[in-house]
């Protein structure tokens, strides 16, 4: 079975998302449904697309109406173990969430800024995070984001978002 584990610098937790659904995979991409790690109430459930060569994982999540609240992305640093079957997403700290109305909001900075005083995380992290970060910008500046993602989400898997 396959295993999927976030792993947090700040605060340091590793969680198994073993438990959510694999939709689909390959080389390029990591694509699960799943329910909140802790019960919520704005929140019901959501999608996720990990963009395994781009170190971006991209969730839908989805509120009491099964509609996008919004868009939330996870700068991570992805390995695999292709023995063990497991994937490994280190978050890199930096978030950014897309409103509904095209509105991005850029999170959790100053965590990163933190972890990397703190020794938390190297310089090579602290660049990665920042690379990739500007990456995703271009693209969710650059284009229409949310019909993008759809695209992919209904083209690997059938589900409509």
């Amino acid at each position: 079975m396959t295993k999927i584990y976030r792993i947090r610098y700040i605060p340091p937790e590793t969680i198994d998302l073993s438990s959510d659904k694999i939709l689909y995979r390959d080389e390029k991409h990591l694509i699960t449904k799943w329910l909140p790690i802790k019960p919520r109430e704005d929140i019901t459930s959501g999608i996720s697309c990990v963009f395994l060569d781009k170190g971006w994982k991209i969730s839908a999540f989805f509120g009491q109406d099964d509609k996008i609240l919004y868009w939330y992305c996870d700068i991570v640093n992805v390995q695999f173990d292709e023995d063990a079957d497991t994937y490994y997403l280190y978050d890199l700290l930096t978030d950014i969430k897309v409103m509904p109305d095209g509105r991005v909001e850029i999170i959790d900075l100053d965590e990163l800024a933190a972890a990397f005083e703190e020794n938390l995380i190297t310089n090579r992290q602290l660049i990665m995070s920042l690379r990739q970060s500007s990456s995703l910008l271009n693209l969710i500046y650059t284009c229409s984001f949310p019909e993008y993602i759809r695209e992919i989400l209904l083209n690997y898997t059938g589900i409509e978002v």
